[in-house]
């Protein structure tokens, strides 16, 4: 099943509130942001030897990627196709 299928509902809705483009960035950002939490929680049990309190390396490095995939989506949702005006 694709991801256009099993979304469906959510793409209608932000689709007619936002515009195709935009609605489906806005889906994607949802979906970002729930795997964010999910890894987040996984942090809780998977901690580092080294630093006790904080998550195991891998997760770090996840929960960087998907928040700097969620900055570079949300840019091109508030700015459109080049993003917001730098300087």
């Amino acid at each position: 099943m694709s991801a256009f299928e099993k979304h469906r509902r959510e793409l209608e809705v932000h689709e007619t509130m936002m515009g195709a483009s935009r609605g489906r960035l806005a889906v994607a950002m949802d979906l970002l942001t729930d795997a964010l939490a999910m890894v987040g929680q996984h942090g809780v049990y998977c901690q580092s030897a080294r630093q006790p309190g904080k998550p195991a390396m891998d997760l770090r490095l996840i929960i960087e990627q998907i928040g700097d995939a969620k900055e570079l989506v949300q840019s091109v949702i508030e700015g459109g196709p080049d993003g917001p005006a730098r300087g």
